[in-house]
This record gives structure tokens, sequence and C-alpha cells, in this order.
């Protein structure tokens, strides 16, 4: 039975965000929703739950459907009420009396911690305030459940937890989810859509095995319209030389046979669709100087401490070689900041950590979660064009390849998209042109396709790294060596997928 329906749906901001777009949504279903950056993800999950009218065609919902839509950011209104007020205020003033412990149970189902409950908001990390949003709607004991980037600043145990509550829903209950974590999509969901401007194709796959598919699609799809492209150019070459053998010898008949040809290359030409191509959101590129040097950074068993001296880990003797893509696992709060913090320093000002030998040759790239390094106050055009002394044309180009659209140059830095803003970030990385990365969350905000462009980068360049992520899908295309810091030390391990199984044991 479809508790949702949409028939031939469409939206056209300034250009169709999705269109003609077909799909039913019933029991069972746990669909995930697959975009590039600001391509229609949010926009129809807003359609669904009726908080915005599509351009064309009709959304059909069951009488009485409750749909529950939990978006991305924190209203400004809820951010001095406490976790435990944010999800009470949810309930209809008429259950607030005798059914508030319905939030209680929300909340222990979310393994929130009492002392958590009665912090504001505003002093909650950006993964408390997503749980906390999610538990305001799942308190209304919605029919349908809406998740837009679920997993955003989730480290890796909440990025479980998150997806044991969501397979331990009822059933009956459909859970529609838009969002770049791959490894998330292929845990909670057994539905695909992509959303494209023209055709939106559905499959009933989780993520991986759904884009396995939707490739051979679009590859199939390309052969066939070169294939009818193909046989148009024939037919108009036949219809061209009958055209003049036609003229020469005055046969009616050759004029006819003509037209005929004609027709059937016009017919053909119509009816070949051609493959998908995804409008870029920016171009991904990174740079590696290089160097001679086999081993860039040696650690003499440095001591990693909390601001106020207490130890964290001791790393033992340690080296970063050329082409090591070292990623560093371990849970919240054992010291992966502190040490990317301190092999930043002592890159930066060499000698300022004794237990840390930096290589003169080694050059960093730097990128840490807040994307600091771009200022949110600057404009791209003039962060770019002085920073790294270049024209205004040159820095103009660079931008938009990357982008950041003509309109969007001159405005400040802040009022760009998260998508954007990690693309400038990478570009300030390029033209840096560093022989060493130091990565702290480098895919947040980046949408599958630039994922996957980073990946390719920091490959085809061999790059030299050390980075942090909580994007199982990332790490594991990156990673050749890794580091697991644990009950205060630093091991190496030969996968990261041990770490993996334990976060997620821990969580169930």
């Amino acid at each position: 039975m479809a508790l949702i329906s949409l028939k031939s749906l469409g939206v056209t901001m300034s250009a169709p965000l999705f269109s003609n777009l077909e799909l039913t949504i019933g029991p069972g279903d746990r669909l995930g929703i697959v975009a590039a950056n600001g391509r229609g993800k949010s926009t129809l999950l807003r359609c669904l739950a009726g908080e915005l009218d599509a351009t064309s065609g009709e959304i059909t919902r069951t009488r009485g459907l409750r749909v529950g839509h939990v978006e991305q950011s924190v209203p400004d209104a809820l951010l001095d009420r406490s976790f435990h007020q944010v999800v009470a205020d949810a309930l209809p003033p008429e259950q607030l009396g005798s059914e508030l412990w319905r939030v209680d149970v929300v909340l222990d189902s979310l393994d929130v911690p009492e002392e958590m409950r009665d912090r504001p908001m505003r002093a909650l990390s950006g993964g408390w305030q997503r749980l906390a949003l999610i538990a305001r709607v799942w308190v209304t004991d919605p029919d349908v459940l809406l998740l837009d980037e679920p997993t955003n600043h989730l480290d890796l145990a909440r990025i479980g937890q998150l997806e044991t509550w969501l397979n331990a829903l009822p059933r009956e209950v459909p859970v529609i989810i838009a969002s770049h974590d791959r490894a998330f999509l292929d845990a909670t969901t057994n539905r695909t859509l992509f959303l494209r401007p023209e055709e939106s194709p559905v499959f009933s796959l989780p993520y991986s095995r759904a884009r396995q598919a939707l490739d051979e699609v679009d590859a199939s799809t390309a052969r066939r319209f070169e294939r009818d492209m193909r046989v148009a150019q024939q037919l108009r070459r036949q219809a061209a030389k009958l055209n003049n053998i036609g003229i020469n010898s005055g046969s009616d008949l050759l004029t006819v046979k003509t037209k005929q040809l004609r027709e059937r290359a016009e017919r053909l030409e119509d009816a070949a669709v051609a493959a998908h191509r995804e409008r870029s959101a920016g171009a991904i590129r990174l740079a590696n100087r290089g160097t001679h040097a086999k081993v860039l950074i040696t650690l003499d068993d440095a001591a990693v401490e909390t601001p106020d001296g207490t130890l964290l880990f001791r790393t033992g003797k340690r080296h970063f070689c050329q082409g090591d893509r070292i990623v560093l696992l371990g849970r919240n709060g054992v010291g992966k900041s502190r040490f990317i913090a301190m092999i930043r320093a002592a890159i930066a000002e060499p000698g300022s950590e004794d237990s840390i030998k930096v290589t003169p040759s080694t050059a960093l790239g730097y990128s840490d979660q807040a994307l600091s390094g771009i200022g949110g106050g600057d404009t791209p055009l003039a962060m770019v064009s002085h920073r790294f002394e270049i024209g205004e044309q040159r820095a103009r180009s660079l931008l938009a390849g990357a982008g950041v659209a003509i309109e969007m140059q001159e405005k400040r830095i802040a009022a760009l998209s998260g998508g954007q803003r990690s693309r400038l970030m990478l570009l300030v990385l390029r033209l840096l042109n560093p022989n060493f990365y130091l990565l702290d969350e480098p895919t947040n905000h980046l949408d599958i396709d630039g994922q996957e462009a980073l990946e390719d980068e920091l490959l085809k360049h061999q790059a030299s790294c050390l980075l942090a992520s909580h994007d199982r899908s990332f790490i594991r295309a990156i990673g050749n060596r890794f580091w697991l810091i644990e009950k205060r030390r630093l091991t190496e391990v030969d996968s990261p997928e041990g770490f993996f199984r334990s976060v997620a044991a821990t969580e169930r």
C-alpha cells in the first residue's frame, strides 16, 4: 500500500532540479536519495513533508498521514532550550501533562546520557544537536520519517548508534534519507533514488549496488545513443546521394525515397536519449610538489597531551614516509585532534617539538573541520588573488573551475554553501602545492562525486598525508597505513575494519 505517491513531480528554481519524478513510498521502504550538492535533495524532502509546493506534478498522501521531517540545521529559537525541552516541546500541548514519559523513552532509545539532557542546545556539539532534532521528530510518532544529512557532525560511534536505531524502527514506518555518506546508506537503505534534472532512476538496492546498476544503465544508454546517431548519419548520407541522383535524373520516386530517409533520420534523432551528464559542482584538483626525502617526519615517542598537561597517549618511534596515506583511528576524546595540531606546529615551526623531527623540504597543506584556512569575512576573489599574488582574471577562472560561480566570488566566504567552501579550501591546498597533506574530516560537506574526486586526486598524485575522518568509505579508499589510538597508546593496525567492528559492537 502506497503511503505517498509522486506523479510527474518537478521543481524548477533557476533551472530544473528534477522533473517527471514518479515514485511510491510504502511500508518497509528505506529509501536513500542521492544527488550532488544543491541539486534538489532537501527540496524534495520539503515537498514530501508538505512544506513546499512543487512546480509541476502532484503528491498524494494517505488521509491523516503524519510526516516527520528532520532538517539539517537547528532553528535559532531552539538554541537556548535544553535537549529535553527541545524534544518535549514537539509534543502537542494536551500530551505534555500525561505523556511526558514519551520523551525519556525516545532519549533512552538514542542512548542520550542523563547529564546531557539538561544542557542547552547551544552548548552541545553538532552531533548531539543532530540527535536532538531526530528525537524531537520521532517523539511525535510519525508515520513516515524524513532525514536530511543525518550523519553530519556525528562521529563513528554516533553513526553506528544511529544505524542501529534506524534498523530497529518498526518496519511499517518508511524512512527516507538524503545523505552523502555511502557506508551509512549501504547500512540503512533498501532502495536508492538518483535525483536528476531529466529522469531520476530508482533501484530496489542499497547505494553501492544501485550505483553499479546505474553505471550499467548509463553506459547502455550512451552506447544506444551513439549507435542511433551513427545510423541517423548514414541515413542522411544515403538521402543526400539519392537526392543528387534524383535531381540529375528527374526521378520522382527517388525524391520520395530521399524524403523517407530524412524522416527516418529525424525520428531516430528525436527519440535518441543522450546519457546523463552530471553538471559539475566544481572540479577538485590537488598537487604534489614532491621531494627527494624518503622520510618526511620522525616521531621519537612524542607525548600527546591536553592543554593542562594530562597525557593522552605516546606515539612510540614512528615515521611518515613519502607516499604514506596514514589514517588516524580512535574514538572521540583520545587525542586525534591534539596529535594533528602537534604535527602542524612542528612543520610550521621546525624545532618547536623536540620529539618531532621534520625534514626541511616538507611543505604542508592543512585543512581542519571548520575550514579555518579560509576566513569567512573575506571574499573568495580577494582571498585567492591576494594570498597567492595572482591576477584577478586568473583568480576568477580558478574559482569558477572549483565551483564558486562568478556571482558568488565577491560575496563573503561565509555566504557560500558548505560544499562550495570545501571546494574553495581544496583549491587553496592545490595552490599551496604541498608535498604533505594534513586533513581533518576533509569530506565534510562534499557530495559523493566530490568525495570520489578527492580520493582520485590523492591517489593519482601519490600524495603523502595524515588524515582523520568518520567517513568509512573514504578511509577504505584512501588509507594504506592505519594508526589506532587506544588505551593511551598509538599502534599500527593492518586494516580499519577491526576498529569499525568494535565501535559498532559497543553501540548495539
